[in-house]
């Protein structure tokens, strides 16, 4: 399946928003205390908030297309938009969301791969994420991608402090 990339913009903010709840409850709603999270997403995906990250000079948002369909959606972070790292020669990947029914299909590979050379193209020496320890396939997904843990941060849902494995992949080797 060949995927092209579009930047969103604040003209996506409404399907930005909608796209980022839905994958966001889909993928872990279930593993979840349900006030904790319903509290997050309020906040994690209110309008306002999407809005302030859209007109973040240091984030990006793209929309990943497939036959002019959306599949998903992936958030870049340089500087001191980075959750954790905040060098220069950094880039943070801090959200990538295939929708349900598009997963399974290399999906990621390629986004992964696009990601890579977007962080080439900017001169970036590491690319970096955080991933819930409990999520054991994006954990495997990433270390087939060549991520390597290097840490763990908190992550919170709600009043629910969870763990980050921070994973990176030393764009030198490519």
């Amino acid at each position: 399946m060949e995927l092209t990339y579009t930047k969103c913009s604040l003209t996506d903010l409404q399907q930005l928003r909608k796209i980022s709840e839905q994958t966001f409850v889909t993928a872990f709603e279930k593993h979840n205390d349900p006030y904790d999270f319903k509290n997050y997403i309020e906040k994690a995906f209110a309008l306002q908030k999407i809005k302030e990250e859209l007109l973040n000079p240091n984030s990006e948002f793209f929309f990943a297309f497939s036959n002019n369909e959306i599949v998903g959606y992936f958030k870049l972070n340089v500087g001191v938009a980075q959750s954790d790292i905040k060098q220069d020669d950094s880039i943070e990947l801090e959200r990538i969301y295939v929708f349900v029914q598009y997963q399974g299909l290399g999906l990621g590979e390629e986004f992964i791969n696009h990601i890579k050379n977007v962080a080439l193209k900017r001169n970036k020496k590491m690319l970096w994420l955080g991933v819930w320890e409990e999520n054991k396939r994006a954990i495997q997904f990433y270390e087939r991608q060549g991520f390597q843990k290097f840490g763990t941060h908190p992550y919170y849902i709600g009043t629910d402090e969870q763990t980050d494995w921070l994973m990176h992949f030393d764009l030198s080797t490519l």
